[in-house]
């Protein structure tokens, strides 16, 4: 089976995007698609929000559930906020992992997540199995 996954992130913090989806490529029996936006995205760029919500709804709506870092700095995002709407618009289910090592966290990640999990393989991808 392959997870159609939407992996919410920043990418002015994409270290932790990179180190996820690292974890995700290293277990050799999950198979997933990321439909999360690219760096270099259109999409970045929109010019009303109206434009920016479309955009990131077209991405999201194959996924079976949505990944969020909880890392404090996702409390200040833009997009953060629009795709945890999003998100509950389209009844996919939220999975809010949290960075290894992060001594703070994003309450409102938190609060509109479905799953929390920590920064483990096996936490990850069984919330991931048990959401789809």
């Amino acid at each position: 089976m392959v997870y159609n996954l939407f992996i919410s992130h920043s990418w002015t913090y994409s270290d932790s995007f990179i180190k996820l989806v690292a974890i995700l490529n290293s277990n050799s029996y999950f198979n997933y698609k990321s439909h999360s936006v690219p760096k270099n995205d259109p999409r970045h760029h929109a010019r009303y929000d109206s434009q920016l919500k479309e955009a990131i709804k077209s991405k999201m709506r194959p996924a079976c559930c949505v990944l969020i870092l909880s890392g404090v700095y996702a409390t200040y995002g833009k997009w953060i906020n629009l795709e945890i709407e999003l998100a509950r618009e389209m009844r996919k289910p939220i999975i809010a992992v949290e960075p290894w090592g992060a001594e703070s966290t994003s309450a409102a990640v938190k609060n509109a997540a479905d799953k929390i999990v920590g920064w483990n393989t096996y936490s990850i991808i069984s919330a991931i199995r048990e959401c789809c």
